[in-house]
């Protein structure tokens, strides 16, 4: 019997933290051709002096205490601004400080709820036995629009887990464009049914790796040519989308708490969901952390690949294969017999084992196991990375089963061939419980990542896609659960 038990942290949605994002509401005016941005700083340019510094004076008093540096986001935003109308780089400063206010929104990007968190450890174990972690947590706001926010902590010897106390304020870091892998983006072209000759003409001028400028380069020797307008048009959008959706973001020298990915790319406009973190060691030694999450644009979830060696810098990417298609993809935390190794939920319901020697191309998948038991009647999956122990690749899983009910459960499987089954556990790890069974979605208990320490087993876990707990439970029971 394997004893559980939960932390007394419990996470909760928190209207309070909030995210200065831009606001500009419509390029285009349905009462003309002129852009609503140009009518706003007209707007601007007709208040007195008066008007303005009384206007900044009340929106700066207003806000003051609610962001780390918003005078620098109203900077950014007012330059963002210029680039649509500009007259904003003629104004005055303080009417440049009222156009910053204008283009800027708050979103409470938690308030909604916060759920589904993953774990990883950083650094090496401190002398006294205790292990520093980062925890990933889905946060949920207005809209039910879904980023990613980090909270960090250390789990003792003994299986005490602490949580750090988390910053009042909060950023989504400075996006920029990154570079870009050919093969890659051909690939991922051809699964989105839009390479052509154009297409790869262009990529064929650009070389293995390439930067948004050299793109942009690139497509205007294209519209130079002969090619007809419509086919260009095409080619050049399903690039820019392409694009647009593998990019970095970089934090300045904040806590780890205040840091935010929120969605930046047309992949991810409607949310990033769920997001397995892992440590991942590479044969030579090196360390890096990613972590695979589900993008949403209203439309349809695709996975995306997050990669970070600091949690400042981060790289997002598409993913590429004809199984890179599935929510839930998981990588082990290093190379089998030299291939990259994930999970993945391919049809939707049973788990399979991906192998591969690209990160981000996944062209094959393995059935390991369909749902058998009670309590995945509807579906099973990983809830998170495989976790390296002497007895096998201990992997949670969550099963759905009669009322829609989610619980956790666990499996191990082969050291260097993860698709050989050794055993499994025949009743469910952790189950809803009141007061968790209540909240936004009811009777849910979801991971998306455990971490062990010796014979601790760290499960963070959200219930009723609400709120955040942490469970905690001997590792040599749970192997003993299991036949």
């Amino acid at each position: 019997m394997v004893t559980v038990n939960r932390s007394p942290h419990v996470l909760l949605p928190d209207s309070s933290r909030v995210l200065a994002l831009p606001f500009f509401p419509g390029e285009a005016n349905f009462g003309g051709d002129r852009s609503r941005v140009d009518l706003i700083i007209e707007r601007i340019q007709a208040l007195s002096d008066e008007e303005v510094d009384r206007e900044v004076d009340r929106v700066a008093a207003s806000f003051a205490g609610r962001h780390r540096d918003i005078e620098a986001t109203w900077e950014r935003h007012a330059e963002r601004a210029a680039d649509v109308a500009p007259a904003v780089d003629d104004l005055s400063p303080n009417r440049r400080r009222l156009a910053g206010m204008a283009f800027t929104q708050e979103y409470a990007f938690e308030s909604t709820a916060v759920c589904n968190p993953s774990i990883a450890s950083v650094g090496e174990e401190a002398p006294d036995g205790t292990l520093e972690f980062v925890m990933t947590v889905r946060s949920i706001g207005e809209g039910h629009l879904s980023s990613i926010s980090f909270r960090t902590g250390r789990v003792s010897a003994d299986g005490k887990v602490e949580l750090d106390e988390v910053s009042p304020w909060a950023q989504h870091g400075t996006r920029r464009s990154g570079r870009f892998d050919s093969s890659i983006f051909r690939t991922r072209l051809q699964e989105m049914r839009v390479d052509n000759d154009l297409s790869n003409r262009v990529l064929d001028d650009l070389g293995p790796e390439f930067t948004l400028e050299d793109l942009e380069i690139a497509l205007a020797r294209l519209a130079e040519s002969d090619v007809p307008a419509a086919l260009r048009f095409e080619t050049e959008r399903a690039m820019h989308w392409l694009a647009a959706s593998n990019y970095e973001v970089q934090f300045g020298d904040i806590p780890i708490s205040e840091r935010v990915l929120s969605p930046a790319a047309p992949v991810e406009s409607r949310g990033m969901e769920d997001a397995r973190l892992v440590r991942f060691v590479d044969d030579d030694g090196s360390e890096r952390y990613y972590a695979t999450y589900t993008a949403y644009d209203g439309f349809e979830a695709l996975p995306q690949l997050i990669e970070t060696t600091d949690f400042q810098s981060f790289k997002v990417a598409t993913l590429t294969g004809a199984c890179a298609r599935s929510k839930g993809i998981a990588l082990f935390p290093r190379k089998i017999q030299g291939d990259y190794v994930a999970l993945a939920r391919t049809d939707n319901e049973s788990t399979f084992v991906m192998r591969s020697d690209h990160v981000r191309r996944w062209e094959v998948a393995e059935l390991v196991l369909r749902p058998s038991e009670p309590w995945e009647l509807i579906q099973a999956g990983n809830s998170g990375s495989p976790l390296e122990t002497p007895e096998g690749w201990l992997v949670i899983m969550h099963g759905v089963g009669p009322m829609r009910e989610y619980v956790l459960s666990a499996v191990l499987l082969d050291l260097e061939g993860p698709t050989k089954l050794v055993a499994r556990m025949r009743e469910p790890l952790l189950v809803p419980e009141d007061p968790e069974r209540n909240g936004y979605v009811p009777n849910v208990v979801y991971s998306c990542g455990a971490l062990l320490h010796g014979d601790v087993l760290v499960v963070p876990y959200g219930f009723a896609d609400y709120g955040v707990r942490i469970a905690t439970m001997s590792l040599s029971d749970v192997l003993d659960a299991m036949d």
